[in-house]
């Protein structure tokens, strides 16, 4: 029964996503209707086989849309029908974003990248930002999956260096590294949703977000140093020893340095494409992304000329990997469910005009200050970034702010960046804690507090003085 509910699903949201092309690019009315019901025949049969802890979420998300309709007397037939395509675009992303992987898993890519700039990170501030910026650019192709794929590259190049002070050195790097992607990169679900519910220039969210997010990196480093004096440990003699012992043990094949050009070379031609593309094609950028990324995929395995992977890879993905995604989908399809409720009974706009109230009765406070909490607060009670911001956007997206769309972008992705360092409930902190095998509090809150306080206050001087003078 279970094997069969899931053979299911797999067609059902893979008729799904198809379906979302094929409305996208006709905009039909009918299409749109019969999108809508492959997404809730998908959403139902996911509920046979998620376990319980696992439809939790959707399942509330659901019921609070259902509140939500039943009070505002709205027709459910019809949110039935618009709800469940909101998220159409999303999905289709999150379905083909993981097949880069199938590129990365070719070559030892990402060793050789690690291997080529080794001997420039020789001491642990430099190794320290050395790990961040690799994790931001493999996070471009592995999103989340960055965090395992890194630390078991640090972990065996830092084979003898045991301990908390070290385990701190390298989970900090990562997680904070991974969490700062969410407010610049462009395969981001979570980010791309912002920027078009919003309505906001793609190059101008990138170039701000990348900035921020660099700051950040350099803030994560000047912290990274006191926490050093704060164990005591000379953590540069330890770095040094290993790469004595690297330099001992065997010289980097010529191989491992085409490997890593080879590898710059990919990632320039994804995001040109993707930013070439988006410049030139007046389409969404939830249907560029997903384009580029199959064409992508495909050329660099015709290019190899081993066309043969792509099914074998296919093969694997759509019998196990799909199935394995029911649950962020059921979230995303309710949350798509509750923002068409909200957005149709008006309380969208109560919402925000409530915010408004209270940064108003608050001397010194407006509405910048508090839009990072929102997504702050629901990371703590499980929901994840993309599903907060996703819920956030989708409310912001029918309402006139007196800011530009680029700034509440970054309003909210700082949000998310301090969601993701903080809450114990979400994925990338526990993912990290599998690995190291240190407590999800102690990764998360216990080492970023600090830092996330002063990123918080960091973002904020930004927008604020964004406000001061150009508002």
């Amino acid at each position: 029964m279970v094997q069969q509910a899931k053979r299911g699903y797999t067609l059902f949201i893979s008729i799904y996503v198809i379906m979302y092309f094929i409305v996208s690019f006709t905009e039909g009315k009918t299409l749109s209707t019969i999108l809508s019901l492959f997404g809730l025949a998908a959403f139902l049969i996911g509920y046979v086989f998620l376990p319980v802890k696992q439809a939790a979420i959707s399942l509330l998300l659901l019921a609070i849309a259902l509140v939500v309709h039943a009070s505002a007397g709205t027709s459910l037939i019809e949110a039935s029908v618009s709800g469940f395509t909101i998220m159409s675009g999303l999905i289709a992303l999150l379905l083909i974003v993981p097949t880069i992987s199938w590129v990365l898993e070719e070559k030892p890519y990402i060793k050789s990248v690690i291997n080529f700039a080794q001997n420039l990170l020789d001491t642990s501030r430099k190794f320290y930002f050395g790990m961040m910026v690799i994790t931001q650019i493999i996070s471009y192709f592995l999103l989340f999956g960055s965090i395992p794929m890194v630390y078991g590259m640090i972990n065996d190049f830092l084979s003898n260096q045991k301990g908390e002070v070290w385990e701190n050195y390298k989970g900090t790097a990562l997680l904070r590294a991974f969490s700062l992607t969410t407010m610049w990169v462009v395969s981001i679900p979570s980010f791309i949703f912002a920027v078009q519910a919003l309505d906001a220039s793609l190059s101008l969210a990138i170039l701000q977000g990348f900035f921020i997010s660099f700051a950040g990196i350099l803030l994560s480093v000047v912290f990274s140093h006191y926490q050093e004096r704060h164990y005591g440990v000379d953590l540069t003699a330890g770095i040094q020893e290993e790469l004595a012992r690297i330099e001992d043990e065997k010289k980097q094949a010529a191989a491992g340095n085409r490997e890593a050009v080879e590898f710059v070379i990919l990632f320039v031609t994804l995001f040109g494409s993707i930013f070439l593309l988006n410049a030139f094609w007046d389409v969404q950028l939830l249907l560029i992304i997903p384009i580029v990324i199959v064409a992508w995929v495909l050329l660099y395995f015709i290019f190899r000329k081993r066309i043969s992977a792509v099914k074998d890879h296919g093969k694997i993905y759509i019998t196990k990997n799909i199935p394995d995604k029911a649950q962020q989908f059921s979230i995303l399809l309710a949350a798509g469910f509750l923002i068409d409720a909200v957005n149709q009974s008006g309380y969208g706009e109560y919402i925000i005009d409530g915010l408004f109230y209270i940064t108003d009765a608050v001397p010194f406070l407006n509405f910048l200050w508090v839009l990072p909490f929102v997504v702050i607060l629901l990371g703590f009670i499980g929901l994840g970034p993309l599903t907060v911001i996703v819920l956030v956007s989708g409310i912001l997206q029918g309402i006139d702010l007196p800011y530009p769309p680029e700034i509440v972008v970054l309003g909210i992705t700082s949000g998310s960046v301090i969601s993701i360092m903080l809450s114990p409930l979400i994925l990338p902190s526990i993912i990290l804690s599998s690995v190291n095998r240190l407590s999800i509090i102690k990764n998360g809150l216990l080492f970023n507090f600090k830092y996330a306080i002063a990123f918080y206050v960091m973002v904020q001087i930004y927008l604020q003085l964004f406000v001061l003078f150009f508002l």
